[in-house]
């Protein structure tokens, strides 16, 4: 399946049981609920995803499983985060025998590349593999920043179609644009700048709050694309307070707290992570109960 990157790519939670096992029932629940609501694709093994602990055994069961479970109704991407050029490739060859549809892809892990090893990165892999990429730009995570004069050297790769944007710049999606018309599908990569950047031409939203908030980030993402702002922005501002748990370290508990009160989730994360419990688990819950109370209707 080609992916166009536009519109809601949620980057799902990876569920697990009690016993730090795969939970594919829970999991298959979440994807229910994201389907029904119109999302667009899906990504597996992102932050959210909990990549960094996931063996590659476990990796290839979530993606062949996804594969399985939409059907074809929308592309499935597997994120490629790793430390080598040589282990990106291999992560990349093994999607394609997984049966994804493209890739997210971010820089080098653990070492700051400069110009000249990031452009390189992205290329080699880019060279090696018929996926379409999303290239994922988080300076402030993982600090090394895609310059638009490293993306003018990597387009030359026509197979890297896509940024995931996370500067946290809203002004860089107009940059992008102004130059490189729509060769580089740009998607919002934060979800409380969603609104600022889909306004601004942002093809799509590479979403987290989504994985509890299904309906209510699709109609927000439908209603802009349909020039109706006021009603979007109606949803927008009562969803902030949630869409703020995505800036967080603690992100991965957060929303999947949410995806709890929501009843589509558990809270079970993988070491070192660790539940939430005490004051703040209280004032998280908090946030999330009042807006669920909150929740616009007919959406």
């Amino acid at each position: 399946m080609n992916v166009h990157w536009q519109g809601i790519f949620p980057a799902l939670t990876t569920k697990f049981t009690n016993d730090d096992k795969l939970d594919l029932p829970m999991f298959e629940k979440n994807l229910k609920a994201q389907l029904d609501a119109g999302i667009h694709g899906i990504i597996l093994g992102g932050t959210l995803g909990e990549s960094s602990v996931l063996t590659v055994d476990e990796k290839e069961t979530l993606v062949k499983f996804a594969v399985e479970k939409v059907e074809g109704r929308v592309p499935v991407v597997l994120n490629i985060a790793e430390g080598s050029t040589r282990e990106a490739v291999a992560q990349a060859d093994n999607a394609l025998r997984w049966g994804a549809s493209g890739l997210m892809l971010l820089p080098p892990m653990r070492y700051k590349t400069d110009h000249r090893e990031t452009v390189s990165w992205f290329k080699t892999i880019a060279s090696n593999t018929p996926f379409s990429i999303m290239v994922y730009n988080n300076p402030v995570d993982y600090k090394t920043e895609v310059t638009l004069d490293m993306f003018e050297e990597m387009l030359e790769c026509e197979n890297i179609q896509a940024v995931k944007e996370s500067t946290r710049d809203v002004t860089n999606v107009n940059r992008m644009i102004s130059r490189f018309g729509h060769r580089l599908k740009i998607l919002c990569g934060v979800d409380t700048l969603a609104y600022e950047e889909l306004c601004s031409g942002a093809d799509g939203w590479v979403a987290g709050l989504v994985c509890a908030f299904p309906k209510e980030t699709v109609a927000l993402y439908n209603l802009v694309k349909a020039g109706n702002y006021e009603e979007a922005l109606k949803i927008y501002r009562w969803f902030i307070p949630l869409l703020e748990l995505d800036i967080h370290p603690k992100l991965v508990q957060y929303i999947k707290l949410a995806e709890t009160q929501a009843g589509i989730g558990s809270e079970f994360v993988r070491e070192p992570r660790m539940k939430l419990e005490g004051e703040e688990r209280e004032r998280i819950l908090r946030i999330i109960n009042e807006g669920i109370a909150l929740r616009p209707k007919n959406v």
